[in-house]
């Protein structure tokens, strides 16, 4: 679940990390209100994307008057798929210096890794292209956590001054927000130095791992709900993991592992899957309305079924993808992958019922399907 900028602030703030003074305004007289109250602002739109200042969404604000017909031209913008619906009035800094600062989650490592450089205000990925040097990298071990003292190896060496000791203060505090709220990303883009030494977090984007939400459902209300598709709000509402794609050829597998290695198989002989869509264990019972799903997706040209049986059963999946097919009458192609536990079983119910012979392989499978769809 992503967080707009108000919502994750007040998560730093609380935990020890200075915030610039501000408020939220979802019009612009109420920009115009926090502007008197303040002074000179900078006005931010709210939504769950990056380059909000390369949009237009953030502008400098010296008197209400500004703020308001700034607030005025944001409110409304489309940012990033994301329709503006407010901006967050704060204070303008004094900056001297900016660094960028970030706690997620690193599949290198499969764990944490804290990240910090000297060259805040950027995009990071353009400074891990160009000066991959001045972004360093601490992996975390997770049982004894990251601590002050850790965080100021990290920033020792970079010629910090007299802002190392808050600068690693900032850091190690991140890192137990992070921690404490099942992160997947906390970071800080400018974290500065102000001219008359503060360090201040400038911006804040926080990913929290959607597992935890149930952890966290107080905090989980501040949050953007993730935009759906109409077919992955119809999913969703059916209790199925179905993600939408661009390509042509459809995805009905067992087991998300499967599904994904699916979907890869298809790209490495040059297809392109129309989607992602798993229906694991409860095959039987979901093979219906997954199948109507798919069916209702524009440009799909083919479909592969991919089953595996471990623990499942693929005989029982077969049955109720076999039932879906009977109720249904799908035109398009479709071809079959089964293997595993009740897989000569399956293989003859497909004979059987559908005059359907499997595939031997996956690939030989999924090589079809592309032709199909082609």
């Amino acid at each position: 679940m992503n967080f707009e900028e108000h919502a994750g602030k007040p998560l730093l703030a609380g935990s020890g990390i200075a915030v610039p003074r501000g408020g939220l305004a979802k019009t612009p007289a109420e920009a115009a209100e926090i502007a008197a109250r303040i002074g000179a602002v900078v006005v931010k739109a709210q939504a769950p994307a990056g380059k909000r200042g390369k949009a237009g969404g953030i502008k400098l604000a010296a008197t209400p008057d500004e703020a308001r017909a700034h607030a005025k031209a944001i409110i409304g913008m489309q940012i990033g798929g994301h329709k503006v619906e407010k901006v967050l009035i704060e204070e303008q800094m004094p900056i001297d210096r900016e660094f960028y600062a970030a706690a997620l989650n690193d599949p290198s490592s499969k764990g944490p890794l804290v990240m910090f450089s000297t060259e805040g205000g950027m995009d990071i990925e353009e400074v891990a292209a160009t000066a991959p040097d001045k972004l360093h990298r601490q992996s975390v071990d997770i049982r004894r956590g990251f601590s002050p003292k850790d965080a100021k190896t990290l920033v020792q060496g970079l010629g910090l001054g007299a802002a190392e000791d808050k600068v690693a203060d900032a850091l190690a505090r991140l890192y137990a927000v992070y921690a404490a709220l099942d992160a997947e990303l906390l970071e800080i883009n400018p974290l500065i130095v102000t001219r008359d030494g503060r360090v201040v977090a400038l911006d804040c984007k926080f990913v929290m791992d959607d597992s935890s939400i149930v952890r966290h459902a107080e905090l989980a209300r501040t949050g953007t709900p993730e935009k759906l598709t109409g077919l992955e709000a119809r999913a969703k509402t059916a209790g199925l993991k179905y993600i939408d794609l661009e390509g042509d050829v459809g995805v009905l597998a067992n087991g998300a592992g499967l599904t994904m290695t699916t979907m890869d198989v298809i790209r490495h002989h040059g297809g392109r899957p129309a989607n992602f869509l798993e229906i694991g264990g409860e095959s039987y019972t979901q093979a219906k309305p997954a199948l109507e799903l798919l069916l209702s997706k524009p440009g799909i040209r083919s479909l592969v079924i991919n089953f595996c049986g471990a623990f499942a059963r693929t005989d029982v999946m077969t049955q109720g993808v076999i039932e879906a097919i009977e109720a249904l009458k799908p035109k398009l192609p479709i071809f079959f992958s089964v293997h595993g536990t009740g897989d000569e079983e399956a293989i003859k119910l497909l004979k059987d019922r559908l005059g359907v012979t499997p595939l031997a392989t996956m690939d030989d499978a999924i090589k079809a399907a592309i032709g199909a769809a082609r």
